[in-house]
């Protein structure tokens, strides 16, 4: 049997549905490529957005953490402005205090110079009488004296002691002692029936000296007050001798000892001097000046901790610079062994609470407590506030210390200054 014979148009048809067909595949063929390319696109774009969350959360933390440092910054800021306005609140109560003590020093001043008028008229009327009674001796004072003096001297002596109290005493014991002194001031209704006496030490000659040194070359080995005059200047001054330590003749210009000085002073006190000859003093910057001027000398200072050890510091030359230039030290070479703690002030002006000359931006006087040569702002501040017992708690580094014997933390029992010709 004979397959049948296709038909023209049905192989016609079969051809054009065939090529149709093919057309659709090419054209599916074609989306599909298309469509492979997009979902490639697709990828990259997820991958992308992937990365970009990931740098949009690292940007966030980032952000978050900025916002937390200046929200710290803000209260930090805020706080020290809280601080600012707390010293400054302080510093004016200070400042106002001080304006009162000058003007009761003005008060004193004043006093002390008609006390010296009418001391100086007594001695003529002595020297008058032992001229023409060489054998009569004045042992009482003149009836005439009234109590006014007597006041004056007790009255000095409280508020001199009322700045001067020990720095690490308790507020209330020395309200209490204030108290004391007022009432025994007070209970005072009668003058005394001999004149105060001021020791001096037995001298074979009446001096003046130009220093300690000339002293101990006339032959006084006596530590104690001698009056000096200052050749370079023609001033008169006393100050203390100490001839026992280190083959003697040395100049006290700086004592410290009991805390009974207040050495938070004005740039006009230390450049005068003030304190106790016989205890805690500063000699005053003017005649240190003065008295650097007539020869080269040495400084030494002498440091003694609360467990009985003694060191020391010497320097081969000291002297300072003018007032015009703020008193500037000028220091040699270092030996001793107590360590070096002065050299780094070397070629600073001295500063004070109402002088600022340090290299700080804020006044080193208000943060240490005392008057130096400060810089930025202190290896050694022997001025500074007398802690009783060594190792002290204090908001700034203000004790009396030498920053390589003990460091800045521990407040020295005794300290001393002294110069002599080299």
């Amino acid at each position: 049997m004979h397959s049948p014979i296709p038909n023209q148009s049905e192989v016609a048809a079969l051809k054009l549905e065939l090529k149709r067909q093919q057309e659709q595949l090419e054209k599916l063929q074609r989306q599909l490529e298309h469509e492979g390319s997009l979902a490639t696109e697709v990828r990259a774009l997820h991958k992308e957005s992937n990365n970009m969350n990931s740098r949009i959360a690292h940007l966030y933390a980032q952000l978050l953490h900025e916002v937390i440092h200046k929200k710290d910054l803000a209260v930090e800021h805020q706080r020290f402005e809280s601080l600012l306005l707390n010293v400054t609140a302080q510093a004016l109560q200070m400042s106002s205090s001080y304006r009162e003590l000058e003007k009761k020093y003005v008060a004193l001043t004043s006093r002390i110079s008609s006390q010296n008028q009418f001391i100086a008229k007594l001695e003529k009327q002595c020297q008058c009488r032992d001229s023409s009674q060489p054998s009569l001796v004045m042992t009482e004072p003149p009836k005439s004296q009234s109590n006014d003096h007597l006041n004056y001297s007790i009255k000095a002596t409280i508020m001199t002691n009322d700045v001067q109290r020990d720095q690490s005493a308790p507020l209330h014991q020395r309200q209490a002692k204030t108290v004391e002194d007022q009432s025994l001031l007070t209970s005072t209704i009668s003058p005394p029936t001999e004149l105060p006496f001021v020791g001096f030490p037995v001298t074979n000659s009446p001096g003046p000296w130009r220093d300690c040194q000339h002293v101990l070359d006339s032959g006084e080995t006596t530590s104690g007050i001698y009056l000096l005059r200052l050749q370079s200047a023609n001033r008169l001054l006393q100050a203390w001798c100490e001839q026992s330590q280190a083959q003697g003749g040395w100049t006290v210009i700086q004592r410290r000892q009991d805390g009974s000085v207040n050495f938070f002073m004005t740039w006009e006190q230390y450049k005068q001097g003030f304190g106790n000859l016989n205890g805690e003093y500063w000699l005053g910057l003017e005649h240190l000046y003065w008295l650097t001027q007539q020869a080269k000398y040495k400084l030494r200072v002498f440091l003694e901790d609360w467990q009985g050890r003694q060191v020391f510091a010497e320097y081969d030359s000291f002297h300072l610079e003018p007032e015009n230039d703020w008193y500037r030290l000028r220091l040699g070479q270092y030996h001793g062994n107590a360590g070096d703690s002065l050299s780094w002030h070397n070629n600073k002006a001295f500063t004070t609470l109402d002088r600022d000359k340090d290299s700080y931006a804020g006044n080193c006087a208000h943060f240490q407590k005392g008057g130096w040569w400060y810089h930025m702002c202190a290896h050694s501040n022997l001025n500074g506030v007398w802690y009783r017992g060594g190792h002290y708690r204090s908001r700034y580094q203000d004790g009396v210390y030498w920053a390589e014997f003990h460091g800045g933390s521990y407040s020295l029992k005794r300290v001393s200054m002294m110069i002599k010709p080299t």
